[in-house]
């Protein structure tokens, strides 16, 4: 198989384990059910898979392909973060920090 052919499929591959983890943080839409779900261990196992790609691939990949993987764990990691910080917090105390929001 030729390189641009291999990067072609890797980079998609990478490609829809990030859209997948999207989606499993509920910051996009599930296109199959056109609705938003929320599955933050689902999000963690997603991410870790594709930093497991990023290691098994190392010397392997352009630093371009290296440069985007990394972006994209990156901002998938903060998101999951922010995530996890507003799942665990009590429903009034979510309510509460809007309310503060609108006032200001």
């Amino acid at each position: 198989m030729d390189e641009n052919k291999n990067t072609q499929l890797f980079m998609g591959l990478c490609s829809s384990l990030v859209t997948q983890a999207w989606m499993q943080l509920g910051k996009i839409k599930n296109p199959m059910t056109d609705e938003i779900n929320i599955d933050l261990e689902a999000a963690s196992l997603t991410i870790d898979m594709i930093g497991m790609l990023k290691d098994k691939t190392k010397g392997n990949i352009s630093d371009e392909e290296t440069k985007i993987i990394d972006q994209s764990i990156n901002e998938l990691r903060m998101n999951f973060i922010a995530s996890k910080d507003t799942n665990n917090k009590p429903d009034q105390e979510i309510e509460d920090n809007k309310n503060e929001e609108k006032d200001k």
